[in-house]
């Protein structure tokens, strides 16, 4: 592809991420940046929470993946549904009665103080992670297709990157990022239609019906597997897809806080129940491109990637036409930031209420100078995170991104478990002991759980075991009320 048509195209789409930016922090209010206001309609939250949530992960990975592992992908997709069923019933309710900003709050008034901060700090743990990777990701497409053709080495490519993140959700925060979320959602779900249908075309594949039958005859579009020693087995999969939803959703402070400037409960309800139907629709989407992407490089005889991350982008930017190639850098980079700047905004609100306490220790007319420096902390901290990770990772960041989420969303997982569905009061101050233990003794029985369990392998469903752990844990330090 031509750089500069590459370059062209990027920079007019931040121009309009950065008009909505203008147009969205005029007359803000200090509490602006954390709440919104509270005034988001639910339907801007629930189109806007897609792009969030699928991320450039799901955009690469996921029609890369379906090489390895089929459309087994797809039963994590299902127990979904179940996640944000008990999301909507269970934490939203208990979120807008306590009128939460940051939702690590409710684990204080529950526990104590440690507790509160150990939660807060898994949290902050777990998203530089996760969202590191997902920004690598796209900046290693962004550096093959751009800027490597202008000599800017990666590290360089990257600055770039979350300097942009941060100069247009720096002074609106999530009341900006609710918007341009929507928008971001708009071009990748735009770029994943288009490419199905230009692939579509050029395999000769006329009609939706004709599409879907020839998908569905793929060896690779099997969805359920019922060998229970597989990694990907339905049973797992389901069941990790529904915690995996409950963590890094339910009790994630980005995902919630969007949820939260809705207007009201029923509102932040409604946006739920539509942004998981929009959501199994589209991850169908991506794993039927994944199906048309492995028929075309073996119909055209090329060969596909060793890294199964890179088919989609090595396609798009060196087999497909020019039109279809401007559609996937459109979408890639809307995959990219729709993830990032929420997170961005997420753990500078997380950081100034669960650790700066700013609302009680600083004076109103101190916090926008004290939150800014946060945010820009944040955005350093996520760019020396992703060269981090340029240096060590060699497996599909699909696969990164749920294995780190079970090792750090397990303790959050294990104490609102325990917080909502006990009574018991615990010792707090061993709280942060048991988030470090959990994790670890879950590692351990993963790596031998083969010896040990009959040849049983764990897959996602490890976020399961480590959050039982958790539990477990807190029992044995409960104390009478």
């Amino acid at each position: 592809m031509d750089s500069k048509l590459v370059l062209f195209v990027i920079t007019s789409y931040f121009a309009l991420l950065f008009l909505i930016s203008w147009f969205t922090s005029r007359k803000v209010s200090s509490e602006t940046f954390f709440t919104g206001d509270r005034q988001s309609p639910w339907f801007l939250v629930a189109f806007g929470m897609i792009g969030a949530s699928l991320s450039g992960v799901t955009f690469i990975s996921v029609p890369g993946e379906i090489g390895n592992s089929q459309f087994h992908y797809f039963q994590v997709v299902l127990g979904y549904t179940l996640g944000y069923f008990t999301i909507a019933k269970v934490l939203l309710p208990l979120y807008y009665r306590l009128n939460l900003v940051s939702i690590y709050s409710y684990l204080e008034e529950r526990f104590g103080f440690w507790s509160y901060k150990t939660g807060a700090f898994f949290f902050i743990l777990s998203r530089t992670l996760g969202s590191s990777i997902r920004v690598f990701l796209v900046a290693g497409v962004l550096q093959l297709i751009l800027f490597d053709s202008w000599g800017v080495p990666f590290w360089v490519s990257v600055l770039i990157t979350v300097s942009l993140i941060w100069l247009y959700t720096h002074r609106g925060g999530i009341k900006t990022v609710v918007w341009t979320d929507t928008l971001q959602t708009l071009f990748m779900l735009l770029a994943v239609l288009v490419s199905i249908y230009l692939v579509a075309k050029d395999l000769g594949i006329f009609g939706l019906q004709e599409l879907v039958a020839t998908v569905a005859a793929d060896s690779r579009s099997e969805i359920f597997n019922w060998n229970w020693q597989s990694g990907t087995n339905f049973f797992k999969q389901f069941a990790s897809g529904a915690f995996i939803t409950i963590v890094m959703t339910g009790l994630d402070q980005d995902m919630m806080q969007k949820n939260l400037t809705c207007r009201n409960i029923g509102d932040a309800q409604k946006n739920m129940f539509w942004f998981t139907i929009i959501l199994v629709f589209v991850n169908l989407l991506f794993l039927s491109l994944g199906v048309l992407l492995y028929q075309y490089a073996e119909i055209k005889g090329l060969a596909i990637p060793s890294r199964t991350d890179d088919l989609y982008p090595f396609l798009a930017t060196q087999h497909f036409t020019a039109f279809a190639g401007i559609i996937f850098v459109l979408g890639i980079t809307a995959a990219a930031y729709s993830s990032a700047d929420s997170t961005l905004t997420a753990l500078t609100t997380s950081f100034c209420f669960d650790f700066l306490e700013i609302e009680k220790k600083y004076p109103k007319e101190k916090q926008v100078a004290v939150r800014k420096k946060v945010h820009l902390g944040f955005t350093m901290l996520m760019f020396l995170v992703i060269l981090i990770f340029r240096w060590i990772n060699d497996q599909s960041v699909i696969n990164a991104v749920f294995i780190i989420a079970g090792y750090t969303y397990g303790p959050l997982l294990g104490l609102y478990s325990f917080g909502l569905f006990t009574r018991w009061n615990i010792n707090d101050k061993l709280v942060p002991y048991l988030a470090i233990s959990a994790p670890v003794l879950a590692f351990v029985i993963s790596q031998n759980s083969e010896k040990l369990l009959w040849g049983y392998k764990f897959g996602f469903e490890i976020l399961i075991l480590n959050g039982l752990l958790m539990f477990l844990g807190l029992c044995l330090i409960r104390r009478k009320n």
